[in-house]
């Protein structure tokens, strides 16, 4: 199965390969990145590497997944964009999740907007979902304000049983996002 790319203004939307792997896990292993993901802690290679796995695999078992985010211009891997399903929050399945995570020194330059953007044209054009929603740590002002941008609205607060993190879930359907 071939896995589709994008094209941002600025960005290259691809798929990952074993080189990204260094990039990946060295943005997961910043306290500053992984601040609202899962417990807050920072991540190890080793599961860095896990997850660079299950994101290859997702794309052949699903049609969908997370998309390597690459600076056009410069080459460099900045993080990833793209569609999950959210098992780790099991009150709103099934449903599939958009979601990013940058390199902190790619924060505040609108890249997340921007290729999110891109994936939700993929999540409603392509890949034929009916709905997407996006659940972010409820002290993660940034991710919400880009949720808002997006055109995604409020569905519930609630907790992730796993860690007991209180997060929001905000939600966007195929009518609302081609209205």
């Amino acid at each position: 199965m071939r896995h589709p790319e994008r094209h941002t203004r600025r960005l290259w939307l691809r798929q990952w390969t074993e080189a990204d792997l260094d990039a990946l896990a060295e943005m997961d292993a910043d306290p500053d990145v992984m601040r609202y993901i899962g417990d807050g802690s920072p991540g190890t290679r080793e599961r860095t590497a896990a997850a660079l796995a299950r994101a290859r695999a997702a794309w052949d078992e699903r049609g969908y997944g997370l998309f390597a985010a690459e600076e056009s211009v410069t080459g460099e891997l900045i993080g990833w964009v793209g569609l999950a399903v959210p098992a780790y929050l099991p009150e709103i399945m099934p449903t599939v999740e958009i979601g990013w995570r940058l390199r902190r020194r790619s924060w505040g330059r609108g890249y997340a907007t921007e290729a999110a953007r891109e994936v939700l044209a993929f999540a409603f054009d392509e890949a034929g979902l009916d709905r997407v929603v996006s659940i972010c740590h409820v002290d993660n002002h940034a991710s919400a304000r880009v949720m808002t941008k997006l055109g995604l609205t409020f569905d519930r607060t609630t907790r992730v049983p796993a860690h007991g993190q209180p997060v929001q879930v905000m939600a966007l359907s195929r009518e609302d996002y081609h209205s």
